[in-house]
């Protein structure tokens, strides 16, 4: 078997795990690999874009950020991945840096995977696409300014919804936990499939957060009358401007991203444990 680490070292921690993780995986007889940026005994070197290629899964090091960045790459290769959580909230990742010892059922292949649904996300001008994008949980559209509200008009078809807001968030199961829950979106059970529109901070008390089935292809057009910039952001990372009355297509995506569980521990014993601790946010 053989296994590629990528741990984000600006997570306190992360350089501990990854020593442990060689002398684990060495013991078991699995080949391990680091990207060539980073040097650690009892690992391999190689190329980030062959890491992915020539692992049968991927270990991740961080939070949910890390997880998400790593995962959609590995969804290329069809790979799975295995999220050791060094950060605060860790509802992607499966394991804590104490149960390092569960790693022994890799080799065994005594775990299951889970997929996760993602969203396709294309900006459209004059009927041209000139962008595309893979979302794992959420797809933003917000003014560039503080306090500035936007036009946001929603297609489903023939129908359609506007809202006067800050925003609007398009998000996963997935990503329901995320900037959508903040937003007073619904907490979705992340093995389910479907898409959740969630306006942010709207100006109208009748908008409510609006659950799609994952067949739907929904459009987005936004303005503002005050010519405030208006920006796209996927899974956190700000992509691109967009002009006004920009085609923006949603849809469910072709690619799934493939989460390893080595314990039995539920999406909804994760919710529980992090509220209680206070950890939610």
């Amino acid at each position: 078997m053989k296994i590629a680490v990528l741990p984000n070292l600006d997570k306190r921690g992360s350089a501990e795990v990854v020593d442990k993780l060689g002398v684990i995986l060495k013991s078991e007889g699995i080949e391990a690999y680091l990207p060539e940026s980073i040097k650690a005994a009892d690992f391999e070197n190689l190329p980030e874009d062959k890491l992915y290629k020539n692992a049968d899964l991927i270990i991740t090091i961080g939070g949910d950020g890390t997880i998400i960045r790593y995962a959609k790459r590995a969804a290329l290769d069809d790979k799975p991945v295995l999220g050791i959580n060094a950060g605060r909230v860790g509802y992607l990742a499966n394991i804590e840096q104490n149960e390092l010892s569960l790693l022994s059922k890799l080799k065994k292949k005594e775990y299951f995977v889970e997929k996760r649904m993602m969203l396709s996300v294309s900006v459209c001008e004059n009927g041209r696409k000139i962008s595309e994008y893979n979302a794992l949980n959420d797809a933003v559209i917000t003014s560039g300014f503080i306090s500035r509200i936007i036009d946001i008009s929603v297609y489903l078809g023939r129908d359609s919804i506007s809202y006067r807001a800050d925003g609007l968030i398009m998000s996963t199961p997935t990503g329901s936990t995320a900037y959508s829950m903040s937003a007073g979106g619904p907490i979705i059970d992340p093995l389910t499939e479907c898409m959740c529109i969630t306006p942010i901070c709207s100006h109208s008390l009748s908008a409510k957060p609006i659950l799609l089935g994952a067949d739907n292809t929904v459009k987005l057009k936004a303005f503002s009358k005050k010519r405030t910039d208006i920006y796209l952001t996927v899974d956190g990372r700000k992509v691109c401007s967009v002009k006004p009355y920009t085609d923006i297509y949603i849809s469910k995506s072709k690619q799934f991203v493939k989460l390893i569980r080595l314990n039995d521990r539920s999406f909804y014993k994760t919710l529980s444990n992090k509220f209680r601790d206070g950890r939610s946010m």
